[in-house]
This record gives structure tokens, C-alpha cells and sequence, in this order.
């Protein structure tokens, strides 16, 4: 299939929000609609006629090796409000939870939603499936938190040893709208933090693709949703007396990229992990606190049991979190720019 020309001579705008202290980059104006009738079928055409705009945005000099960004598009049919295509210095993910809170909060600040104090409803339709969001909204019409119930989570693998550099690797395979591998930091003698991130980001780059050697991860309903997208590498906080259960996480995900953020469908992979109906610490009704790298907090549950999942069980999650715009960008690429649409260094 053809590609689109490049981006030259064409100024693509976006609004640009934090969650969480991750990235997001919605592209507003300048982008051709997304084609197909779906949202996963809009996702393969955006792939194979707009990867010079993702490129253009997530690349250096524009952008860096953890950029995070949305092509905007109509969703999969009128029940929905939105649909949204996610990319990444890889390519384009199946779900975001960091994004889509993001999202929300941006059709709610720029009126494609209307607001609707103390909360607003918005349905979005994302690579993964559809998801029920619900905004908390001030008097004054500002979003303060969106909360997202995923699409059914489910354990796919525990206790796999994987080899590495650093000897066998012990992980659990779990979706959340995209598969995970969780690993406990502590059991490779490093830590949730900064001087540990280097020695993370290339455990992720062999223990990724050695989980897609080793168990092919496919979703049974879904081809388009298959391979592992990230490691979550977490720790366990000292619990306190009448507090909810912490955790805190750095998520690896695509070609070395870290999140920011606690992970949205990452907390939804590790609560279909923690979930007491499946063996785990977490009892239904109880709250997960869950920590990134820089300190910021989502908040997720199991609210309930899900449809089986090729025959597996799974759990209905949702997931809460808080994000901030931070700008407004008109992109333009010269013609006669020799690093075109750009690079990365990482």
C-alpha cells in the first residue's frame, strides 16, 4: 500500500496534556481523517499512510524517545463520543490509559463533550475496545480526575523464567488492553528509581521479545491485539494500618520507552494479577494505590468479574487518574530540512 507524501510544506497543530507527568500529543488540525470503519482499521491506515506525521512528532528534534501522542477520529459507531488511534516512538499501541484520560479531559476542555458538573459521562473507543469514562467536574466546568472502566483484563502466564542477562527472570503475562510482563524489582537487586532506570530499560529490550518467543501472546478474540507491549517493573510498599495497599511501578514499554506515569492499562494488568479471585493480595472492593517513578498516583479496582476470555476468566477494572494541559504547538517540517522528519538517539 501507498503512503501519503511527507509532512513538508504542512502545519500540523496539536494540544499537548500531561498525566501523570506523561506525555500526550493531540493532533487537532493538519492530519487527513483517519480511514476505515473501525478504530483498529483506522489504526493500520494510519500506519501505513501517516507514520511520517508520528514520526514528525514523536522524533527528535520535535519530540524525544518518550513522546506519546493521538490522532483524533470519529468513534466506531453512535454510542460512542470519541475514538482515538495512540502512537509512540514504535508505532501505534492498543490502549493508553495515561492517554485516554488525557483525551477526556481535553474534549471536555475544548467542548467536543459538554460538561456537566459533578461528573460527566464520555464513552471512548480505542484500539483495544470500548471504554466507559467518567470525568469529575468542578463548578466551574473544569475536569479534576478521570476514571476509565477497561476493556476485560485477565491473567495470561505466571512464574515464567526468562533468561537474561542478569540470570532467569521470573514473570506473570497479564492484558490490559494490551500484555504486560510484571516483574518484582526487588527480586533483581534494583529499585523503582532513577540511578536503576538504565539497567531497567535493557532488561526490557531482552525480556520483551523473549516473552513473544516464548508464548506468542495473542488475544482470543482480537489477532490485531497480540505481543508484549511493555514490563512493568514494581515494588511493594511497607502496608499502613487503614491505608490502601501501594505499589509503585516504572512501566518499559515499545522500543525502551518509560512511562511516566503508573501505567493506566498497566494498573489494569496488575489488578487482573492482585485480584484475590485469581489468587492474589487484592479483595474486591479494595483500592490500589499505585505510584510511578516520579510519584504521581493512579488509583484502580476490580470492580467485578468479566466474560470469559478464550475460555480464561477476567475482571472488569477501572482505573482513575488526574491530567494537566500544557501547551498548544504548531509543527512544521522545512522542505529543505536534511533530518526530515527527525530522529532518535535512544
Amino acid at each position: 500500500m501507498s503512503k501519503d507524501p511527507d509532512p513538508g510544506g504542512r502545519t500540523i497543530r496539536t494540544v499537548d496534556y500531561h498525566t501523570g507527568g506523561e506525555p500526550f500529543r493531540i493532533v487537532v488540525e493538519g492530519v487527513p481523517e483517519l480511514e476505515g470503519r473501525t478504530v483498529l482499521e483506522r489504526r493500520r491506515w494510519a500506519r501505513d499512510h501517516v507514520d511520517d506525521v508520528r514520526h514528525l512528532l514523536v522524533d527528535e528534534p520535535r519530540g524525544h524517545a518518550d513522546m506519546y501522542g493521538a490522532f483524533v477520529t470519529p468513534p466506531n459507531d453512535d454510542d460512542a463520543d470519541i475514538g482515538v488511534v495512540f502512537f509512540h516512538n514504535e508505532g501505534y499501541s492498543t490502549a493508553c490509559g495515561h492517554g485516554t484520560i488525557a483525551l477526556v479531559t481535553w474534549a471536555i476542555d475544548a467542548g467536543r463533550v459538554a460538561a456537566a458538573a459533578p461528573e460527566t459521562r464520555v464513552v471512548v473507543d480505542v484500539p483495544s475496545g470500548r471504554l466507559y469514562c467518567r470525568a469529575s467536574v468542578d463548578g466551574g466546568g473544569r475536569v479534576t480526575s478521570v476514571a476509565f472502566r477497561n476493556v476485560p483484563s485477565f491473567v495470561l502466564a505466571r512464574g515464567l523464567l526468562i533468561e537474561s542477562s542478569r540470570g532467569p527472570v521470573e514473570v506473570d503475562v497479564a492484558f490490559g488492553g494490551a500484555f504486560y510482563g510484571s516483574v518484582d524489582v526487588r527480586a533483581l537487586g534494583l529499585a523503582v528509581d532513577r540511578p536503576s532506570l538504565p539497567a531497567l530499560i535493557a532488561l526490557q529490550r531482552e525480556l520483551r521479545p523473549a516473552l513473544d518467543r516464548a508464548i506468542d501472546p495473542r488475544h482470543p478474540n482480537e489477532p490485531d491485539l497480540a505481543g508484549i507491549y511493555g514490563i512493568i517493573f514494581w515494588q511493594a510498599e511497607p502496608d499502613q494500618p487503614g491505608a490502601d495497599p501501594v505499589q509503585r511501578n516504572v512501566t518499559v514499554f515499545a522500543d525502551g520507552e518509560v512511562d511516566r506515569s503508573p501505567c493506566g492499562s498497566g494498573t489494569s494488568a496488575r489488578l487482573a494479577l492482585l485480584d484475590a479471585a485469581a489468587g492474589g493480595p487484592l479483595g474486591r472492593g479494595t483500592t490500589l494505590v499505585h505510584r510511578s517513578i516520579v510519584d504521581s498516583v493512579f488509583t484502580g479496582r476490580v470492580l467485578g468479574d468479566g466474560p470469559a476470555v478464550g475460555g480464561a476468566p477476567s475482571v472488569i477494572t477501572e482505573v482513575e487518574g488526574s491530567a494537566y494541559r500544557t501547551g498548544s504547538h504548531a509543527f512544521e517540517l522545512d522542505a529543505r530540512d536534511p533530518l526530515g522528519t527527525g530522529f532518535l538517539l535512544r
